[in-house]
């Protein structure tokens, strides 16, 4: 399996994602890897590889992409300027049938723009949606679309992103009758928008989705679905908010433990749990999320994402490589666009 970088555009700059690459190598057999960015960048963080991640050089190729999508760039002009960029190149290369995938901690506007015109999109599907999965209780987790790629969307969106999230738990998941809901203010049918409430009335006459009508905010984290629909605007404010709190709760735990020397020694002894505690929590767990309805797959990585959360990305990418995403969607959505 290939997968294919665009080394540019995040926080970190190219060594969180030579770095990420590597170590999701070691965690993938049979994964190689094409890196997108200036050679002689990326051949200087190949050759200082940690001694850890050094076993992977020889599955990391490099491509030489002078350009940078700016993170302030707007989608049409990276449409217009951005073809020898590491993003349009990366996505080019997937395109072409070099890599089975892509994946990019850039510009998201540029990446959805760029994406779509390279790969085109599955059957009538006008533009993809951006899903990722997020914790819930009893180490389960929920797809959440859209996260910002359609701020403003129809009853018919909403419908399509709910046959899309679904087609994604039952095959990545291996889940038999994921439970679909959409995001509402409230769980009574009077409650929510027009476009909430009429989205829910043509999800209800789908016999073949197991919808369970609408769900609120704390239902997300508690597991009440499996599949959580809302627009873009909303989709994203829920996931930065909850990235926001699971650090915060993360850093409170640290400094309460850190604030005398009695809650020192119990810290020392809860350790262990704290440190568990953690990971379950650890929005980096989480990064990678999918442009679902591409014909293709390209992930999405969060721009502050390092080594560690930007190996997360590619593994998601590769996940979805292994479980043919793309073609189950096409098969039943109804061919491509």
């Amino acid at each position: 399996m290939r997968i294919a970088i665009d080394t540019l555009g995040g926080d970190a700059g190219p060594a969180a994602a030579v770095h990420g690459a590597a170590a999701a190598v070691l965690a993938w057999p049979g994964l190689a890897i094409d890196l997108f960015g200036p050679v002689d960048q990326l051949s200087v963080e190949l050759e200082n590889l940690p001694r850890r991640l050094a076993a992977a050089g020889s599955h990391l190729s490099v491509h030489h992409a002078p350009g940078l999508i700016r993170q302030d760039q707007r989608p049409s002009d990276a449409l217009r300027r951005g073809g020898q960029t590491s993003m349009a190149l990366m996505l080019d290369h997937v395109a072409d049938n070099g890599a089975a995938a892509g994946v990019s901690a850039g510009n998201t506007g540029a990446l959805m723009a760029l994406a779509r015109r390279a790969l085109g999109t599955v059957a009538s599907i006008p533009r993809p949606a951006i899903c990722t999965a997020i914790p819930t209780r009893g180490d389960g987790r929920c797809y959440l679309l859209d996260l910002g790629a359609n701020v403003d969307a129809s009853a018919s969106r909403l419908v399509d992103f709910a046959r899309m999230g679904e087609v994604m738990a039952r095959h990545v998941d291996g889940l038999s009758s994921p439970r679909v809901a959409l995001l509402n203010v409230g769980s009574e049918g009077t409650k929510g928008s027009e476009t909430v409430r009429e989205a829910d009335a043509l999800l209800a006459q789908m016999g073949s989705m197991n919808y369970t009508g609408f769900v609120e905010g704390d239902g997300i984290f508690a597991g009440s679905a499996d599949v959580v629909v809302c627009d873009g605007f909303v989709g994203n404010a829920v996931l930065k908010a909850s990235e926001g709190l699971a650090r915060m709760l993360i850093e409170r735990v640290q400094a309460t433990f850190e604030s005398h020397w009695g809650s020192r020694l119990v810290g020392m002894l809860a350790r262990p749990a704290l440190l568990r505690l953690k990971g379950e929590l650890d929005p980096v767990r989480y990064n990678g999320a999918s442009l679902l309805g591409l014909d293709g797959i390209v992930i999405k990585s969060h721009g502050s994402a390092d080594a560690t959360g930007f190996s997360y990305a590619v593994l998601r990418a590769a996940q979805e490589v292994s479980r043919g995403l793309p073609e189950r969607l096409a098969f039943e959505l109804g061919g491509r666009h």
